[in-house]
């Protein structure tokens, strides 16, 4: 492991202690992936988060105005916190990192997943259920609503992609056709 490597998991690790000291591991978790997935796809925030010619206070309140109430005074806070330390950048990568953290300390794996629409609880189930018998692995679902996603959905549990998306079965019938 890197030493950027170690850098990134000591910030998750400490992100991960504040808020089991807060008791709002669940709340944190889950904002941090949430928000991290949402830096992942705006340019524009995470250009405005690591501006070194924009003020730290400023960055704060681009964060306080974005999250609002839609996230925990504990989460904002340690948003806030790794903006400070210089770590914008790895914003992303740091929060994915206290999912994993915090699914591992529960002996499980996050499993990401992509859906066109928002999954049912019965639904959330099930594919927590094929996946665990997949991977061996007690799974912990996050998911996230994806336009881009046609139909279906597409998982990723570490290293492994589970491809169940429309536009995968088109593009296998596809090559069964090419090649007939």
């Amino acid at each position: 492991m890197s030493e950027h490597d170690r850098v990134l998991d000591g910030y998750a690790a400490a992100l991960l202690s504040v808020a089991e000291a807060e008791d709002a591991v669940a709340e944190v978790e889950d904002e941090l992936f949430r928000f991290g997935r949402t830096l992942e796809s705006s340019n524009d925030l995470r250009d405005a988060l690591i501006d070194p010619a924009l003020p730290d206070e400023r960055k704060k309140a681009l964060l306080q105005d974005l999250l609002g109430e839609r996230a925990s005074p504990t989460t904002i806070h340690l948003l806030n916190l790794v903006v400070e330390q210089g770590r914008a950048r790895q914003l992303d990568v740091i929060a994915q990192r206290v999912s994993e953290l915090a699914a591992e300390r529960r002996r499980s794996v996050v499993a990401e997943v992509r859906s066109a629409i928002e999954l049912s609880e019965e639904e959330r189930r099930r594919l927590a259920d094929v996946l665990a018998r997949a991977t061996g692995k007690q799974i912990e679902l996050k998911v996230i609503v994806d336009p881009a996603v046609i139909g279906g959905a597409v998982a990723r549990v570490g290293d492994q992609v589970f491809d169940g998306t429309v536009r995968s079965r088109l593009e296998a019938a596809r090559e069964r056709l090419g090649s007939a």
